[in-house]
Formats: C-alpha cells, structure tokens, sequence
C-alpha cells in the first residue's frame, strides 16, 4: 500500500461537544434522576405523596398558625371557644422559645455578665476560622492560639475571679455554651489522645500494648452515662484529702476520655489501611520512628479515615446532653427544665422546645459533615480539581 494513500493524522483532540438540550434543561435532569425506571417512577410518585400529604399540616403547624410573641402561656393556649384551631390549640409556641432563648444559650449564667460567653463566642469564631481555611498560612501558630491561648483566656473570662470580673462558678453555666464548650475541649482532647493509644496499640512494647488495649476496651464497653457518673463520683477519691475538682471539670475529662477510646480505633483503622510498602519506604530513608510516622504514615492514615473523625465528632457533640444526668444543664437539658415552669406549662410547650434544640444540633451537625465533605475533596489526590 502506498503511503500516500495514507488518510490525514489529527495531531489534537477533538473538542468535547455540549450535552444535549434534553438532558441539559431541568426537563432532562428530572427524566434521568426521577423517572428513569419504573421503579424510580414509583418511588418518585410515592415520595411526592407524602410531601403532598405531610408538608402543608407541618408548615401549618412551624410558621403559619404558630405563635410568635408573648409573655406567658396564655399566648400559646387557644381555648376551642374562642380559638382559631378547631382543636383548640394553636400551632408551635415560638413565643415560649423567644422569651427563653438567652436562658437557652447562656444557662442561669448572670445577665449583667453574659457579654462575656458572647466575646468568647466571637473570639472562638475568630481564630477557628482561619484554622477551617486550607489555603491560608501559618497554621501552626493559629493551632497555638486556638488550642492553649484561646482555652485559657475563655477560661478566665468565663470564670472570672481575676482582673476585676466578677466570679461566676460553673453550676450557674448551662445551655448551649456548656455543650460547646465540652463539644470543644473533647474534640481538642480526644484527637491526639486517640492518636497515641492508637499507636501504642500497635507497638511491639508489650506493657504499652497492653495498657492501651484495656483502656480502649474498658471504655468502650461501657455507656458513657457510667463514664461520666465514675468521674463524677470516683475521680476525687483518687485525690488527697481536702481536694476537690469541680464537677464540670469532672464532665470535661469523662467526655474527653470516652471520646478518645473511639477515636483511638477510628486512626487505628487507618493505620492498618497503609500498604506496607509505605513503612519500607520510610525505614529505607533512615527515618526515625516518630519520623516515620510524623511525615509519612499519620498524614495519609488520618486522610483515609476523615469521614469515621467526623462520624465521632458528631456522636461526641450530641452525647453531651447526657451531662444532665449528673446535674448539668447543656442546651437539652435547659430546654427542658423550663418545660416545669408554670408560666409556659401548655400541650405544645414541649414539642416546640424540643424541635428547637433538635435543630440546634442539626445545624452544627450538619455543618461539621459538609465540613468534612469538602475537607475530603480538597485532599483528594486521586483525581484532578
């Protein structure tokens, strides 16, 4: 065959051509998504019935027929005489929610003084955000003030004693600044913790190994409701006589210690997930052991295990409504304590207050998984952004 019969070589791709109108325009994206199969068809009309029959009765019952303002609970109870609702009752009481909600966050902590948890809060938000932020520098420095400046200055101008602010002891803290800030101290705590009884779990010290096995396992066998009443009661016994710890103080580290057992596995998890061939890649380099596993094992096995970190987090944050047990007030167990106040005492007081911390949580729920779902994007090595 001659070579000029050779067709044309294209030296450059050609460019990939737009996707069709039809699967393009909204019209598409609903025949792809939701009518694909019948069993997609089905589902789809079935799911659209039960929004049909659910939503309105619910938004009726949040927004539309809801009460908004009041002093007591004769905003909120209808009677059926005179009231709007052919139940007799109105919609959600968010006027009982309105009137409560700086008890809601801040406890029983003095109203002269709760500018103070409120600059604590903007503080927090302050340098935990540049932390948040991949791409700006010196993070190291804004972990040093996050984890060691920052607890100590919230600490004293929670407490006070000091520099002329007044003394507030910490059974009058409550709502969602205790459940911050035990969420926070067990997060910072729990994470290098786990890190260390996970390795130590893997060394080759048989006393290490073992201590680290009984800790993580005894931990783990129990609720965290024992957790807390063995700190609470047991933990002074262990100390001299006339000393005492202060019981949130006592809650901090009951949450810190079974949140680190957790994790300890969590990283474990991650550490078992490294190939081999990693660790051989180190020792050939000459690389001590704490190098080793600094700069080369921990970042890639933390990495594999971001959304399990998470997954713990999260469990952490809504566990701290078990403080109440044990004679502390976080934002569920306020909330609920004011159920008994006589001025509030209605069918629907309840129901309104719970939806309200439900969603409390939610939203830092939520925003710590979106958080963690883009944490694992940006660290995605394996395709290109």
């Amino acid at each position: 065959m001659s070579t000029n019969s050779l067709g044309f070589v294209r030296t450059e791709l050609l460019a990939p051509r737009p996707a069709p109108a039809s699967e393009r325009s909204a019209f598409g994206w609903i025949r792809g998504n939701l009518f694909a199969t019948p069993k997609d068809t089905a589902l789809t009309i079935l799911a659209i019935a039960l929004l049909v029959w659910t939503v309105p009765d619910m938004l009726n019952w949040l927004f539309f027929d809801a009460v908004w303002s009041g002093s007591d609970r004769t905003a909120c109870l209808t009677r059926a005489q005179g009231g709007v609702q052919p139940d007799g009752w109105s919609g959600a009481c968010w006027a009982f929610v309105s009137e409560r909600f700086e008890q809601f966050m801040f406890g029983r902590y003095p109203i002269d003084e709760r500018w103070r948890p409120t600059l604590v809060a903007v503080l927090f938000a302050a340098v935990l955000a540049p932390m948040l932020m991949p791409r700006l520098p010196y993070k190291g420095w804004n972990a040093l003030v996050l984890f060691v400046i920052f607890p100590i200055v919230a600490f004293f101008l929670l407490h006070g004693g000091v520099f002329g602010l007044q003394r507030v002891e910490t059974p009058l803290w409550g709502g969602l600044m205790v459940t911050l800030i035990l969420s926070f101290v067990g997060i910072a705590v729990s994470l290098p913790i786990g890190i260390l009884l996970a390795l130590g779990r893997r060394s080759h010290l048989p006393v290490i190994r073992v201590i680290c096995v009984t800790f993580i396992e005894v931990i783990r066998g129990v609720p965290l409701i024992t957790v807390l009443f063995m700190a609470n009661v047991m933990l002074p016994l262990f100390l001299p006589t006339g000393w005492t710890i202060d019981n949130f103080l006592r809650a901090l580290v009951g949450v810190a210690l079974f949140a680190s057992a957790y994790m300890a596995e969590v990283v474990r998890g991650g550490l078992q997930a490294i190939p081999k061939g990693q660790y051989e890649g180190a020792d050939s380099l000459g690389l001590t052991y704490w190098q080793k596993t600094r700069l080369i094992i921990m970042p890639q096995a933390l990495k594999l295990v971001i959304p399990g970190i998470v997954n713990t987090f999260i469990g952490l944050f809504k566990d701290t409504s078990l403080v109440s047990i044990i004679g502390m007030f976080d934002l569920l167990g306020i909330v609920q304590l004011n159920f008994t106040d006589t001025r509030w005492i209605t069918p629907i007081t309840p129901s309104t207050g719970l939806i309200f911390a439900g969603f409390i949580f939610w939203l830092f729920c939520f925003g710590m998984s979106r958080y963690s779902a883009f944490m694992e994007r940006h660290l995605d090595t394996g395709h290109k952004r």
